[in-house]
């Protein structure tokens, strides 16, 4: 029966479709709980995971209606990947009365069980109804720091960032990631293959997520396209920067 388990969850991650998973799992064994780890460091451990269990709620604030500004930071997003660039959007934004974007769907909706003092729950949110995509058409270094793509949300937002509001940094294929000593795909230390965080700023606590281009197996579930792994980013970045963990 244990065999069994293994094989179908090794499915499963092949399939993409253990995005759920990986949630559970960085948490549950809080395993740099920011990184979304690559496949091979998340199946290295599978015999840890737990399927089904609720995720941990810490204790910490919430964003209870919250909104995501993507970053598309790089030439290229205007350019070769511009498509990529407007559908990911429209994946944040919908693009129409009818489609409202991920954060009124049920994969979201997951998180509304969380809250904060009051309590004052999470609630489905339109998540681009603030503001729409920002393009920085300037050239990223080669290894995007975090120190970096903390600096382009200020550059970005006008030094005047919103507290409801996690941004989205786009990194082009030419880039990579640095988390301190790790990094994402095209780094020398593949560990994740995306990250999210917070930083103070004056007294504002601001949000934001740092997503490297999926260019190497580790971050590419089978199947997928460019545009379909960065939703997968997406996704997964979003719900644990709303709800804080």
């Amino acid at each position: 029966m244990t065999r069994c388990k293994y094989v179908v969850a090794l499915a499963l991650v092949a399939a993409g479709l253990v995005q759920m998973g990986f949630a559970q799992f960085i948490e549950t064994e809080n395993l740099l709980a920011r990184h979304f780890p690559t496949k091979e460091r998340y199946l290295a451990n599978i015999v840890a995971l737990r399927f089904g269990s609720n995720l941990i709620y810490h204790n910490g604030p919430v964003i209870p209606t919250a909104f995501v500004v993507p970053i598309f930071w790089g030439p290229t997003w205007s350019g070769s990947d511009s498509g990529v660039a407007t559908s990911l959007t429209n994946f944040i934004d919908g693009n129409g009365s009818t489609d409202l974007g991920y954060g009124e769907t049920h994969e979201f909706n997951v998180i509304t069980q969380y809250y904060e003092t009051g309590p004052v729950y999470i609630t489905e949110s339109h998540l681009g109804l603030n503001s729409g995509a920002l393009y920085d058409s300037s050239t990223p270094p080669t290894n995007v720091t975090d120190a970096h793509v903390q600096a382009e949300v200020l550059k970005m937002t006008n030094n005047s960032p919103r507290t409801d509001t996690v941004y989205e940094v786009f990194l082009p294929a030419s880039s990579y990631s640095s988390d301190g000593s790790y990094t994402s795909c095209g780094g020398p230390h593949l560990t994740y293959c995306a990250y999210h965080g917070n930083f103070s700023h004056g007294s504002y606590d601001v949000k934001y997520a740092s997503m490297p281009y999926p260019s190497c197996g580790g971050c590419q579930s089978s199947g997928f396209s460019t545009m379909q792994n960065f939703e997968h980013f997406i996704s997964h970045e979003t719900r644990e920067a709303v709800n804080r963990s």
